[in-house]
């Protein structure tokens, strides 16, 4: 797989920050013209580096303004579970991890209760012996894979 350079990283960084920006400005904040900034991105995409291009929701705007991040036990090896945890719509990511703990999972639901059932369902899974929630009170911030190149 050929290297990301400094360029790619800036568009990657730009594209982060507003994926929604014009090739002509990409290439303007870069020193490219709108075609090659265009050609640069398109590469990126065919080569997976740019895996999906989307959009950030506001989760309390849709009613899911509960975030809990899940410690989940198990019996035996989840990772072949990854469907399991896919077939619950609240799961928002799902990583098999080392630790005391076999798997963590992010939930994002409406209300406690929900949290609640989604919790259940996730003990349904095969293997799945154990779970340890932690409901998020406030998120100072989150950030994107890379900082978004300062413009000049």
């Amino acid at each position: 797989m050929k290297k990301v350079d400094d360029v790619d990283l800036q568009l990657l960084g730009l594209l982060q920050q507003d994926a929604g920006r014009s090739y002509a400005s990409l290439g303007k904040a870069v020193g490219l013209s709108a075609g090659a900034a265009h050609e640069r991105v398109r590469k990126l995409r065919e080569r997976g580096v740019i895996r999906r291009t989307g959009v950030e929701v506001d989760p309390a705007a849709v009613g899911r303004g509960v975030l809990a991040f899940v410690m989940v036990d198990s019996t035996s090896w989840m990772g072949d579970s990854a469907p399991a945890f896919a077939a619950v719509p609240e799961v928002q990511e799902a990583h098999v991890i080392a630790g005391s703990a076999s798997v963590l999972v992010k939930v994002r639901t409406a209300s406690t209760e929900q949290l609640q059932d989604v919790l259940r369902r996730l003990y349904a899974i095969d293997g799945v012996s154990g779970t340890q929630a932690t409901v998020v009170l406030e998120t100072f911030f989150e950030r994107p894979v890379l900082p978004a190149p300062e413009e000049g």
